[in-house]
């Protein structure tokens, strides 16, 4: 059985300055240099074009430093590719994501939301975890969602920083 979680971050600037960022390479980078405090991570490919934006990245997680229930699934460092792609601007801007693992026991996907509020803009990330394992799949799709908000918190905090510096 799939488990869900949505997440909103909440922005003081407008859609058009949000997406503004979502289709700069550097925004990009900064990113992945504060994830980097983290873990390994890097962007494979970035695109911009008519259709939105595009891109595959990749975050890398020691095994030594995922939980024991994972390390019991995972017998190497998890890779982590996660492709996004944000749709042309308008209200609302539309996206998608899937987070895939190689030889992983499941899958993680969703949707994104760009959209104006009266004190900006709002990023609303609806996921979806799965996890095939009997016994253990439940567990690991709940410390799969439960970090995935962190990473959110995260991204959402870079985000607004580098807004702020624009």
């Amino acid at each position: 059985m799939a488990r869900r979680i949505d997440y909103s971050a909440r922005y003081t600037h407008s859609p058009e300055k949000v997406y503004a960022a979502l289709t700069d390479r550097d925004y990009w980078e900064a990113r992945m240099i504060e994830l980097r405090k983290f873990s390994d991570n890097d962007v494979e490919s970035f695109e911009v074009t008519d259709s939105g934006v595009d891109l595959v990245f990749h975050h890398v997680i020691p095994r030594s430093s995922l939980p024991d229930i994972a390390q019991t699934v995972m017998k190497k460092d998890m890779i982590i590719t996660r492709k996004e792609h944000y749709s042309a601007f308008g209200d609302p801007v539309t996206g998608t994501y899937e987070a895939s693992i190689p030889a992983g026991p499941g899958s993680l996907s969703g949707t994104m939301s760009l959209f104006g509020t009266d004190t900006g803009s709002t990023l609303r990330t609806s996921s979806e975890a799965k996890v095939f394992i009997p016994f253990v799949g439940g567990k690991l799709e709940q410390l799969m969602l439960v970090n995935l908000v962190d990473l959110f918190r995260t991204e959402a905090q870079v985000t607004a920083d580098w807004l702020a510096k624009q």
